[in-house]
């Protein structure tokens, strides 16, 4: 493993002279907030190695330095928490990308395809799995521990050019460019306090409760994010709700909710709800949030969502991509219920080339479906004068 900075510059320096480079890390986050970063690896043509983070003295900034320089590749499978880390400790999203779990879904892998699975198809290697659980933190790590992490970026070099290769085939290589830059937008990895509420399931009917579960959830998400310790450590979903309808002002009042920690109205934090509350409810009436209303479809829209069900299954298999890639079963609902007007992905781009464009006509009655020889079929319905 690398521990020092000067190992980390030289390898880095190695690394940025290739057209791409299979990246992974192993972190822990069951006891915090943010992800507790343990190890990283990195591989390129050449040579494959392990940095450790967590040395004494290591300084990360010449791996940072590497993740934002745009001449190289990064590699990843199933990218998300990988970036995430990378956004909160070097304030950074790498550049470019390529996903090989969404690259597998492209190329009609199946969805969310797991990287022994994908490596198993791709090249019949079965990886062992059983240090999967390993508490990274820990040190000394095995020599069985370190090859199974460093697994995890040797066989993503095949896995890459096997991927790569067959969406050039395909003429696919666009479709992946939409869905990197998802990946590769800082907004994904972005949540501030004031959004927290929208993670939580609305069970509230009342603008003024609506109003206080807002507050209460961003001081939540701040409180955890500030001692870097999971949200439920702090309170629990359910407390939230019961604060947001019972609206608590006085400590008194706080210790009477049956879901607050027994005690916990005599802490800071417990004043600071309360007061957090107080504030909540002396919003004028008129600047209080409205809670969101689900909107009833028209008539007729879930029989056109289970038309449309039944084409994007078609179209799936059809193009051998994986339906989640096309489009979501929000997609359809919307689709179903504004047709033209639903402000989706699966209409627009290749997806509206090889879907949207079908999805409209059928809830317009321009084609139809019928199963003959075992399989669905599109036809062209005959449209009146």
């Amino acid at each position: 493993m690398i521990t020092t900075t000067a190992a980390l510059e030289a390898a880095c320096h190695r690394l940025a002279q290739s057209d791409y480079i299979t990246i992974d890390t192993e972190f822990l986050r069951e006891s915090t907030f943010w992800p507790e970063l343990c190890l990283i690896q990195m591989a390129s043509e050449e040579e494959a190695l392990i940095v450790d983070p967590l040395a004494d003295g290591i300084d990360l900034a010449p791996f940072f330095a590497l993740m934002g320089d745009a001449s190289v590749v990064k590699v990843f499978h199933a990218a998300r928490q990988d970036i995430e880390i990378m956004v909160h400790r070097g304030d950074l999203v790498p550049h470019p990308i390529f996903d090989t779990q969404v690259a597998a879904m492209v190329c009609g892998f199946g969805e969310s395809v797991s990287y022994d699975q994908l490596i198993n198809r791709l090249t019949g290697t079965q990886i062992d799995k059983s240090s999967r659980f390993t508490d990274w933190s820990r040190r000394p790590l095995s020599d069985k521990q370190l090859d199974y992490a460093l697994a995890d970026v040797t066989h993503l070099r095949e896995a890459y050019k096997a991927l790569k290769a067959e969406l050039e085939a395909e003429g696919r290589t666009d479709w992946l460019t939409d869905e990197m830059a998802i990946l590769e937008s800082r907004e994904t990895y972005e949540a501030p306090p004031e959004n927290a509420w929208k993670r939580l399931k609305l069970r509230l009917k009342k603008p003024q409760e609506l109003c206080v579960l807002q507050a209460i959830a961003a001081w939540r998400e701040r409180e955890a994010q500030s001692r870097n310790v999971p949200r439920g450590r702090i309170l629990k979903d359910d407390a939230l709700y019961e604060l947001a309808q019972q609206q608590p002002t006085t400590l008194e009042a706080l210790s009477r909710l049956r879901s607050i920690p027994r005690g916990w109205e005599r802490s800071q934090p417990g004043k600071a709800l309360v007061a957090i509350i107080d504030e909540a409810l002396q919003t004028p009436r008129d600047q209080m949030p409205k809670v969101p209303r689900r909107k009833h479809p028209p008539e007729g829209a879930q029989a056109a969502n289970e038309l449309l069900r039944v084409l994007l299954k078609m179209v799936s298999e059809q193009r051998n991509v994986a339906a989640k890639v096309i489009a979501s079963g929000e997609d359809l609902d919307r689709i179903a219920a504004d047709g033209e007007e639903a402000e989706v992905a699966a209409l627009s781009g290749w997806r509206r080339e090889i879907f949207g464009a079908q999805a409209l006509k059928l809830i317009n009655g321009q084609l139809g479906l019928r199963f003959r020889d075992r399989r669905v079929e599109v036809i062209e319905l005959p449209q009146e004068d």
